[in-house]
């Protein structure tokens, strides 16, 4: 990894960042960061050899960026014994519809692919 595509990484970060509050956006600072670099690559046509060694070796240590997490909830935990219905609604609601809108845009690319192949002619 090199320093320079960490930079970037993160100064698209901090861009999104200033976005995000500056509009008081309802999307995380990270998120809008990502969505700008992803039209960045777009628009370049490629992402550099480098940000891709970067991207790849953020994503074998995937699983530290858990540990904060798994942290919060330890400190917390006497708030999800008091709230363990809520959530546990919230995340059987939020799975299932995870999983409806992944079949609805995984049927519209079955369709939207069945529509580019080219067509046989008929012998008739």
């Amino acid at each position: 990894m090199t320093l320079g595509f960490i930079t970037l990484l993160l100064v698209f970060q901090l861009i999104g960042e200033v976005i995000s509050k500056g509009l008081d956006l309802p999307l995380p600072g990270p998120v809008v960061g990502m969505a700008l670099l992803f039209i960045a690559l777009v628009i370049k046509g490629e992402a550099p050899d480098g940000l891709k060694a970067t991207a790849d070796g953020l994503l074998k240590h995937l699983s530290l960026l858990f540990v904060p997490a798994g942290v919060g909830v330890m400190l917390h935990l006497h708030m999800i014994r008091d709230e363990w219905l809520p959530i546990s609604a919230a995340l059987v609601a939020s799975t299932v519809a995870t999983i409806a809108v992944t079949a609805l845009v995984m049927k519209g690319c079955c369709l939207f692919a069945d529509d580019e192949k080219p067509k046989e002619p008929h012998d008739g």
